[in-house]
């Protein structure tokens, strides 16, 4: 079981939380799902709960903010060593950061933006919440991908921000997609889709690991969820995508069952 126990490097993936109008539902459904078990945060968090797999950290769930009217969603947020500083880049780099940077108790620093395209993200500097402890097995978040109708733009921002650097592995014509990488590394932490052809808004894709795509999708149809996409077979594993109940949107993936060979790519 992969797991971790310190901070990721900057500019990794490192949570994924969902901000939804009722978090008690939210609860039902993604314990049922996942097997997640999800706990109370303290009071003060203002009701946070936190979602573990064998004890071990795998996401949040929270209600959204008050007097910010927005759709129930899921978001990945990218380790800092210094927030502060990643939010000045962002800045910067053409991207918008909602609120200044601001402690969560004595677990983390965090800001929210997004990148010029509309992509919103968050921003996590660990302290006593180090971000996931589990990531790569079954309930738990192993891809984060970029929709994007801006993929040029967005290669910038990030680039500028994170440091980070692309292979390209799609054709360039049909299905434009790569896989970004942290400064001076070789393995790839996340992707970046050009979706302007489907005229979709931009946004982060959660994409959480399981055992069995097909019953997955199936299973969160029985509690309520609408399959957006899929099942699909891929060089990546058999996939679909899922709207759960109040609307938030996410990925599964069951990478045992690839079909196909995996792109090169090009630099």
């Amino acid at each position: 079981m992969p797991t971790r126990d310190e901070a990721w490097p900057q500019g990794t993936p490192c949570w994924i939380d969902c901000q939804v109008d009722d978090p008690a539902a939210a609860r039902d459904f993604y314990s049922s799902l996942f097997g997640w078990d999800i706990q109370d945060s303290p009071a003060e968090a203002g009701g946070y709960l936190m979602a573990t797999l064998d004890g071990k950290a795998a996401a949040g769930i929270g209600p959204k903010p008050e007097g910010m009217p927005m759709p129930s969603a899921w978001t990945t947020y990218f380790a800092a060593e210094r927030a502060d500083e990643i939010a000045e880049k962002v800045g910067k780099a053409g991207g918008q950061v909602f609120m200044p940077p601001f402690d969560v108790l004595d677990v983390g620093r965090m800001f929210i933006g997004s990148d010029p395209t509309g992509g919103v993200f968050g921003v996590w500097e660990a302290k006593a919440h180090t971000g996931a402890g589990v990531y790569n097995q079954h309930g738990a978040y192993c891809w984060n991908e970029l929709h994007t109708s801006g993929y040029d733009q967005a290669h910038e921002f990030y680039s500028t921000v994170f440091g980070w650097h692309y292979t390209e592995i799609g054709d360039g014509e049909s299905f434009t997609y790569s896989t970004f990488a942290l400064p001076g590394q070789t393995d790839s932490v996340g992707g970046m889709m050009d979706a302007s052809a489907l005229g979709t808004p931009t946004y982060w894709l959660t994409w959480i690991q399981v055992d069995d795509a097909d019953g997955t999708l199936a299973k969160a149809t029985e509690l309520g969820a609408s399959v957006i996409m899929g099942p699909d077979d891929s060089p990546f594993g058999r996939m679909g995508i899922l709207q759960a109940p109040q609307g938030e949107v996410f990925g599964v993936i069951d990478p045992a069952k690839a079909v196909g060979e995996v792109p090169t790519g090009r630099a």
